[in-house]
Protein backbone atom coordinates (compact mmCIF):
# COMPACT_ATOMS: atom_id res chain seq x y z
CA UNK A 1 0.00 0.00 0.00
CA UNK A 2 1.46 3.65 -0.90
CA UNK A 3 1.93 6.40 1.41
CA UNK A 4 1.02 9.12 -1.34
CA UNK A 5 -2.45 9.80 0.09
CA UNK A 6 -3.68 10.88 -3.83
CA UNK A 7 -1.35 8.78 -5.90
CA UNK A 8 -2.76 10.07 -8.88
CA UNK A 9 -1.82 13.59 -8.89
CA UNK A 10 1.82 13.39 -10.56
CA UNK A 11 -0.17 12.10 -13.46
CA UNK A 12 -3.24 15.13 -13.53
CA UNK A 13 -0.44 17.59 -13.32
CA UNK A 14 1.32 16.72 -16.54
CA UNK A 15 -0.15 18.28 -19.75
CA UNK A 16 -1.12 15.53 -22.23
CA UNK A 17 0.90 14.85 -25.57
CA UNK A 18 -2.15 16.12 -27.90
CA UNK A 19 -2.48 19.33 -24.94
CA UNK A 20 1.35 20.22 -25.82
CA UNK A 21 1.01 19.48 -29.68
CA UNK A 22 -1.62 21.92 -29.70
CA UNK A 23 -0.31 24.72 -28.21
CA UNK A 24 2.83 24.48 -30.15
CA UNK A 25 0.78 24.05 -33.06
CA UNK A 26 -0.76 27.58 -32.30
CA UNK A 27 2.34 29.29 -31.24
CA UNK A 28 4.42 28.27 -34.24
CA UNK A 29 1.14 29.37 -36.31
CA UNK A 30 0.89 32.97 -34.83
CA UNK A 31 4.94 33.27 -35.12
CA UNK A 32 5.08 32.27 -38.73
CA UNK A 33 1.87 34.25 -39.11
CA UNK A 34 4.19 37.69 -38.06
CA UNK A 35 6.97 36.63 -39.96
CA UNK A 36 5.05 37.18 -42.81
CA UNK A 37 3.54 40.47 -42.29
CA UNK A 38 6.87 41.75 -41.29
CA UNK A 39 8.64 40.36 -44.71
CA UNK A 40 5.38 41.95 -46.51
CA UNK A 41 5.94 45.47 -44.76
CA UNK A 42 9.36 45.42 -45.55
CA UNK A 43 8.72 44.25 -49.00
CA UNK A 44 6.01 47.08 -49.78
CA UNK A 45 8.62 49.45 -47.99
CA UNK A 46 11.46 48.21 -50.16
CA UNK A 47 9.10 48.88 -53.42
CA UNK A 48 7.49 51.96 -52.67
CA UNK A 49 11.29 53.46 -52.07
CA UNK A 50 12.48 52.13 -55.42
CA UNK A 51 9.25 53.73 -56.76
CA UNK A 52 10.54 56.82 -55.09
CA UNK A 53 13.96 56.63 -56.52
CA UNK A 54 12.47 55.58 -60.26
CA UNK A 55 10.38 58.96 -60.12
CA UNK A 56 13.13 61.14 -58.69
CA UNK A 57 15.43 59.82 -61.63
CA UNK A 58 12.90 60.57 -64.03
CA UNK A 59 12.37 63.92 -63.05
CA UNK A 60 15.84 64.86 -62.81
CA UNK A 61 16.34 63.34 -66.37
CA UNK A 62 12.98 65.40 -67.42
CA UNK A 63 14.43 68.81 -65.82
CA UNK A 64 18.34 67.93 -67.76
CA UNK A 65 16.75 67.08 -71.71
CA UNK A 66 13.56 69.26 -71.92
CA UNK A 67 13.94 71.61 -74.98
CA UNK A 68 12.89 71.69 -78.63
CA UNK A 69 12.99 69.09 -81.16
CA UNK A 70 15.82 70.51 -83.60
CA UNK A 71 18.15 73.76 -82.49
CA UNK A 72 20.54 75.37 -84.19
CA UNK A 73 20.29 73.28 -87.41
CA UNK A 74 22.80 75.39 -90.04
CA UNK A 75 21.43 74.10 -93.21
CA UNK A 76 18.16 76.07 -94.56
CA UNK A 77 15.22 75.18 -93.38
CA UNK A 78 11.57 76.45 -92.52
CA UNK A 79 10.77 76.41 -88.74
CA UNK A 80 7.74 74.94 -87.40
CA UNK A 81 5.78 75.71 -84.66
CA UNK A 82 2.69 73.79 -83.58
CA UNK A 83 0.01 75.60 -81.33
CA UNK A 84 -2.41 72.92 -81.08
CA UNK A 85 -5.38 72.51 -78.47
CA UNK A 86 -6.84 74.66 -75.80
CA UNK A 87 -4.57 77.45 -75.28
CA UNK A 88 -3.93 77.35 -71.41
CA UNK A 89 -1.26 77.96 -69.28
CA UNK A 90 -0.58 74.84 -68.31
CA UNK A 91 -0.63 73.38 -72.07
CA UNK A 92 1.92 72.99 -74.60
CA UNK A 93 -0.12 75.55 -76.05
CA UNK A 94 0.44 78.17 -72.82
CA UNK A 95 2.87 81.02 -73.53
CA UNK A 96 5.72 79.01 -71.71
CA UNK A 97 5.91 76.48 -73.99
CA UNK A 98 5.56 78.52 -77.16
CA UNK A 99 7.31 81.18 -76.11
CA UNK A 100 10.49 78.77 -75.75
CA UNK A 101 9.98 77.01 -79.05
CA UNK A 102 9.71 80.56 -80.65
CA UNK A 103 13.01 81.83 -79.62
CA UNK A 104 14.93 78.83 -80.19
CA UNK A 105 13.24 78.69 -83.99
CA UNK A 106 14.44 82.70 -83.92
CA UNK A 107 17.60 82.09 -82.61
CA UNK A 108 18.93 79.45 -85.34
CA UNK A 109 20.77 80.71 -87.74
CA UNK A 110 19.68 78.12 -90.47
CA UNK A 111 15.72 78.96 -90.00
CA UNK A 112 14.49 81.15 -92.72
CA UNK A 113 11.05 81.78 -91.88
CA UNK A 114 8.71 80.59 -88.45
CA UNK A 115 5.87 79.15 -89.71
CA UNK A 116 2.81 78.82 -86.80
CA UNK A 117 1.25 75.70 -87.47
CA UNK A 118 -2.47 76.45 -85.87
CA UNK A 119 -5.42 73.92 -85.00
CA UNK A 120 -6.54 75.47 -81.90
CA UNK A 121 -10.50 76.87 -80.58
CA UNK A 122 -8.45 79.45 -78.26
CA UNK A 123 -8.38 80.06 -74.72
CA UNK A 124 -7.12 82.36 -72.62
CA UNK A 125 -6.35 86.27 -74.00
CA UNK A 126 -3.75 86.40 -71.53
CA UNK A 127 -1.44 83.29 -72.96
CA UNK A 128 -2.26 84.61 -76.24
CA UNK A 129 -1.12 88.18 -75.59
CA UNK A 130 2.02 86.89 -74.25
CA UNK A 131 2.66 84.64 -77.05
CA UNK A 132 1.78 87.91 -79.85
CA UNK A 133 3.87 89.86 -77.98
CA UNK A 134 7.10 87.99 -77.90
CA UNK A 135 6.30 86.80 -81.80
CA UNK A 136 6.47 90.73 -82.53
CA UNK A 137 9.34 91.22 -80.99
CA UNK A 138 11.66 88.34 -81.93
CA UNK A 139 10.77 89.48 -85.59
CA UNK A 140 12.33 92.87 -84.67
CA UNK A 141 15.76 91.56 -83.46
CA UNK A 142 16.03 89.11 -85.76
CA UNK A 143 14.27 90.18 -88.95
CA UNK A 144 12.76 87.03 -90.13
CA UNK A 145 9.40 86.35 -91.52
CA UNK A 146 6.60 84.41 -89.74
CA UNK A 147 3.49 82.86 -91.28
CA UNK A 148 0.26 81.37 -90.16
CA UNK A 149 -0.56 78.02 -91.08
CA UNK A 150 -4.16 76.87 -90.40
CA UNK A 151 -5.61 73.79 -90.48
CA UNK A 152 -8.97 72.70 -88.69
CA UNK A 153 -9.16 75.97 -86.82
CA UNK A 154 -8.35 79.36 -85.71
CA UNK A 155 -10.92 80.84 -83.45
CA UNK A 156 -10.73 83.36 -80.74
CA UNK A 157 -7.41 83.19 -78.66
CA UNK A 158 -5.56 80.94 -81.54
CA UNK A 159 -6.76 83.81 -83.99
CA UNK A 160 -5.01 86.54 -81.18
CA UNK A 161 -1.97 84.55 -81.97
CA UNK A 162 -2.34 84.01 -85.61
CA UNK A 163 -2.49 88.16 -86.50
CA UNK A 164 1.26 88.40 -85.41
CA UNK A 165 2.06 86.96 -88.41
CA UNK A 166 3.18 88.25 -91.33
CA UNK A 167 0.73 86.52 -93.27
CA UNK A 168 -2.06 83.36 -92.61
CA UNK A 169 -2.60 80.80 -94.79
CA UNK A 170 -5.45 78.56 -94.34
CA UNK A 171 -7.56 75.41 -96.33
CA UNK A 172 -10.71 76.36 -97.60
CA UNK A 173 -13.04 74.53 -94.83
CA UNK A 174 -10.94 75.77 -91.93
CA UNK A 175 -12.62 77.76 -89.02
CA UNK A 176 -11.61 81.07 -88.42
CA UNK A 177 -12.65 84.22 -86.31
CA UNK A 178 -14.50 84.54 -83.68
CA UNK A 179 -13.32 87.73 -82.25
CA UNK A 180 -15.15 87.64 -78.87
CA UNK A 181 -14.86 87.44 -75.18
CA UNK A 182 -16.96 85.29 -72.63
CA UNK A 183 -17.12 84.39 -69.59
CA UNK A 184 -19.63 81.28 -68.23
CA UNK A 185 -20.79 80.06 -65.49
CA UNK A 186 -24.35 78.82 -63.86
CA UNK A 187 -26.56 79.86 -61.61
CA UNK A 188 -28.35 77.69 -59.38
CA UNK A 189 -29.97 79.95 -57.03
CA UNK A 190 -34.14 79.14 -58.66
CA UNK A 191 -33.04 75.20 -57.70
CA UNK A 192 -31.94 76.05 -54.80
CA UNK A 193 -35.29 77.99 -53.57
CA UNK A 194 -37.56 75.00 -54.81
CA UNK A 195 -35.30 72.35 -53.05
CA UNK A 196 -35.56 74.56 -49.57
CA UNK A 197 -31.45 74.93 -49.54
CA UNK A 198 -30.16 78.24 -47.31
CA UNK A 199 -26.75 79.33 -49.14
CA UNK A 200 -24.29 80.53 -46.53
CA UNK A 201 -21.38 82.46 -48.30
CA UNK A 202 -19.60 84.96 -45.64
CA UNK A 203 -17.47 87.30 -47.42
CA UNK A 204 -15.29 90.51 -46.58
CA UNK A 205 -16.09 92.57 -49.39
CA UNK A 206 -19.62 93.48 -50.94
CA UNK A 207 -18.30 91.55 -54.20
CA UNK A 208 -16.19 89.62 -53.44
CA UNK A 209 -18.60 86.56 -53.95
CA UNK A 210 -20.76 87.61 -56.87
CA UNK A 211 -19.25 85.11 -59.17
CA UNK A 212 -20.78 82.57 -56.65
CA UNK A 213 -23.22 80.26 -58.73
CA UNK A 214 -24.93 79.52 -55.56
CA UNK A 215 -25.88 83.67 -54.77
CA UNK A 216 -28.14 86.10 -56.83
CA UNK A 217 -25.88 88.27 -58.60
CA UNK A 218 -27.13 91.98 -58.59
CA UNK A 219 -27.05 94.38 -61.85
CA UNK A 220 -24.48 96.25 -60.54
CA UNK A 221 -22.08 93.17 -60.20
CA UNK A 222 -23.37 92.38 -63.84
CA UNK A 223 -22.68 95.63 -65.19
CA UNK A 224 -19.16 95.36 -63.82
CA UNK A 225 -18.61 92.20 -65.27
CA UNK A 226 -19.80 92.99 -68.55
CA UNK A 227 -17.75 96.31 -68.64
CA UNK A 228 -14.45 93.96 -67.92
CA UNK A 229 -15.51 91.69 -71.07
CA UNK A 230 -15.99 94.88 -73.03
CA UNK A 231 -12.32 95.97 -72.35
CA UNK A 232 -11.11 93.01 -73.14
CA UNK A 233 -13.19 92.23 -76.15
CA UNK A 234 -11.42 95.64 -77.18
CA UNK A 235 -8.15 95.25 -76.73
CA UNK A 236 -8.22 92.02 -78.44
CA UNK A 237 -10.01 94.37 -81.95
CA UNK A 238 -7.06 96.50 -81.44
CA UNK A 239 -4.36 93.65 -81.73
CA UNK A 240 -6.48 92.09 -84.89
CA UNK A 241 -6.40 95.23 -86.41
CA UNK A 242 -2.64 96.29 -86.34
CA UNK A 243 -1.86 92.97 -87.08
CA UNK A 244 -3.97 93.10 -90.33
CA UNK A 245 -3.82 96.63 -91.04
CA UNK A 246 -5.74 97.70 -94.31
CA UNK A 247 -5.99 93.87 -95.36
CA UNK A 248 -9.24 93.95 -93.38
CA UNK A 249 -12.82 94.27 -95.02
CA UNK A 250 -14.48 95.70 -92.05
CA UNK A 251 -18.47 94.57 -91.45
CA UNK A 252 -20.92 94.49 -88.86
CA UNK A 253 -20.38 91.32 -87.70
CA UNK A 254 -16.72 90.87 -87.90
CA UNK A 255 -15.80 91.18 -84.77
CA UNK A 256 -19.34 90.27 -83.26
CA UNK A 257 -18.07 86.75 -82.17
CA UNK A 258 -18.95 85.16 -85.02
CA UNK A 259 -16.48 82.85 -87.20
CA UNK A 260 -16.11 81.91 -91.29
CA UNK A 261 -14.65 78.85 -93.35
CA UNK A 262 -11.33 79.53 -94.79
CA UNK A 263 -12.77 80.98 -98.35
CA UNK A 264 -14.72 83.83 -96.49
CA UNK A 265 -11.89 84.36 -94.29
CA UNK A 266 -9.65 85.30 -96.85
CA UNK A 267 -12.71 87.47 -98.35
CA UNK A 268 -12.87 89.21 -95.47
CA UNK A 269 -9.28 90.20 -94.91
CA UNK A 270 -8.64 88.07 -91.80
CA UNK A 271 -6.56 85.41 -93.84
CA UNK A 272 -4.65 86.04 -97.00
CA UNK A 273 -5.00 82.83 -98.78
CA UNK A 274 -5.44 79.29 -99.29
CA UNK A 275 -2.14 76.87 -98.46
CA UNK A 276 -1.09 73.87 -96.77
CA UNK A 277 2.27 73.56 -94.73
CA UNK A 278 4.23 72.20 -97.63
CA UNK A 279 2.81 74.78 -99.97
CA UNK A 280 4.51 78.12 -97.58
CA UNK A 281 7.63 76.29 -96.29
CA UNK A 282 8.22 75.16 -100.80
CA UNK A 283 6.50 78.29 -102.51
CA UNK A 284 6.58 81.16 -99.85
CA UNK A 285 9.76 80.73 -97.74
CA UNK A 286 11.58 78.94 -100.71
CA UNK A 287 12.64 76.65 -98.06
CA UNK A 288 11.48 72.75 -98.42
CA UNK A 289 12.85 71.19 -95.52
CA UNK A 290 10.70 71.39 -92.77
CA UNK A 291 11.92 71.41 -88.84
CA UNK A 292 9.58 70.99 -85.71
CA UNK A 293 10.93 72.98 -82.72
CA UNK A 294 7.69 72.71 -80.93
CA UNK A 295 8.29 71.67 -77.07
CA UNK A 296 6.71 68.25 -76.72
CA UNK A 297 6.20 66.03 -73.93
CA UNK A 298 8.70 63.10 -74.04
CA UNK A 299 8.59 59.46 -72.62
CA UNK A 300 10.15 60.03 -69.30
CA UNK A 301 7.74 63.43 -68.82
CA UNK A 302 4.75 61.31 -69.50
CA UNK A 303 5.66 58.49 -66.86
CA UNK A 304 6.82 61.04 -64.71
CA UNK A 305 3.03 62.82 -65.36
CA UNK A 306 1.31 59.48 -64.68
CA UNK A 307 3.18 58.71 -61.37
CA UNK A 308 2.43 62.00 -60.11
CA UNK A 309 -1.65 61.50 -61.09
CA UNK A 310 -1.31 58.15 -59.36
CA UNK A 311 0.42 59.41 -55.97
CA UNK A 312 -1.94 62.48 -55.90
CA UNK A 313 -5.38 60.48 -56.94
CA UNK A 314 -7.91 61.13 -54.28
CA UNK A 315 -6.63 64.25 -53.27
CA UNK A 316 -9.83 66.47 -52.99
CA UNK A 317 -10.31 69.59 -56.20
CA UNK A 318 -10.54 73.00 -55.08
CA UNK A 319 -13.60 74.63 -56.73
CA UNK A 320 -12.79 77.08 -59.49
CA UNK A 321 -14.14 80.00 -60.73
CA UNK A 322 -14.71 80.35 -64.32
CA UNK A 323 -12.25 83.34 -65.95
CA UNK A 324 -12.83 85.47 -69.15
CA UNK A 325 -11.66 83.37 -72.38
CA UNK A 326 -11.46 84.44 -75.89
CA UNK A 327 -13.22 81.73 -77.58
Amino acid sequence: MSDDPNPNASSNSAPSPSHTAWERAVLESLALGYLKERRLARHWRNGLRLAWLVFFVVMSWVVLHRGGSSTNTSSPHTAVIEIKGEIDSDGLAGSSAVVTSLRSAFEDEGAQAVVLLINSPGGSPVQAGIINDEILRLKKKHGKPVYAVVEESCASAAYYIAVAADQIYVDKASIVGSIGVLMDGFGFTGLMDKLGIERRLMTAGENKGFLDPFSAQTKTQRAHAQAMLDQIHQQFIAVVRQGRGERLKETPELFSGLFWNGQRAVELGLADGLGSLDYVARDIVKAEDLVDYTQHDNVAERLAKRFGASVGEGMGRVMRVSLPAVR
